[in-house]
C-alpha cells in the first residue's frame, strides 16, 4: 500500500487524526471545486458548501462504512449536497440536473489542454465542440477523463446505469469525431 493511497488516508481520517484530515482535503478539495463551480457556476456558494462537506464528513466520520472507491463517494456526496443548497437558496424549486448542465457544465480551453495528448491541437475548437454536446455527455466526458473516474464509479457519481454511461460516452465521442473538421482532433478521439 502506497503511503498517501486512499485507504491509507480514509483509515486515518476515520481515526479522527488530523494527518488523515489533512491528506483528504489536501487532495480532493482542489478537484471537488471545480467540479462544483462546473455544477453551481458560484464560487462563494461552491466554497461554503464545500466547506461545510468536509466539516460534516469528519463529524459523521464514525458513522461510514467501508468505501470501496473513496474518489467516487466524496463527488456523489459533495455533488448532492451542493444540489440541496442549490434548491434551498432558489426556495425549495426542484432542481432538474438537465437544466443545471445545461446553464453552467462548460469546458474551458485551459481545462483541455491539460492532457498531453491534444496539448499541440487547437484546444478552443475542442472546447466549442464539447460544449454543443448535450449535458449529460459533458458531464461523462469530464468525470471519465479531466477527473479520471472509472466508468462504473461515473455510474454511482450521475446515478446512472453502467451501461447507460457507456452509452452517453461513446454517443459524445461519436458527436465530436463527426463535428470535427480538424483531421488531428478526429485522430485523438478516435483513438478513446
Amino acid at each position: 500500500m502506497e503511503l498517501h493511497s486512499d485507504e491509507t488516508i480514509w483509515y486515518f481520517f476515520k481515526k479522527g487524526e488530523a494527518t488523515g484530515f489533512s491528506l483528504l482535503f489536501k487532495k480532493y478539495y482542489p478537484p471537488l471545486q471545480v467540479y462544483g463551480l462546473k455544477l453551481s457556476n458560484n464560487q462563494a456558494l461552491t466554497e461554503d458548501c464545500l466547506q461545510n462537506f468536509f466539516i460534516q464528513l469528519f463529524e459523521d466520520r464514525h458513522k461510514q462504512n467501508s468505501i470501496n472507491n473513496l474518489k467516487a463517494y466524496l463527488f456523489v456526496s459533495f455533488k448532492r449536497r451542493l444540489i440541496k443548497q442549490l434548491q434551498k437558496n432558489q426556495n425549495n424549486i426542484p432542481i432538474i440536473e438537465a437544466q443545471l448542465f445545461k446553464s453552467n457544465f462548460t469546458f474551458s480551453a485551459e481545462e483541455i489542454s491539460v492532457h498531453q495528448e491534444i496539448q499541440f491541437l487547437c484546444t478552443s475548437t475542442l472546447a466549442t465542440l464539447i460544449n454543443k454536446l448535450s449535458s449529460r455527455e459533458k458531464e461523462v466526458l469530464y468525470l471519465k477523463y479531466y477527473s479520471g473516474m472509472k466508468s462504473a464509479d461515473i455510474a454511482e457519481v450521475m446515478d446512472i446505469s453502467y451501461q447507460s454511461v457507456l452509452n452517453v460516452l461513446q454517443k459524445g465521442l461519436s458527436k465530436l469525431r463527426k463535428s470535427s473538421e480538424n483531421k488531428q482532433i478526429r485522430n485523438i478521439l478516435k483513438k478513446s
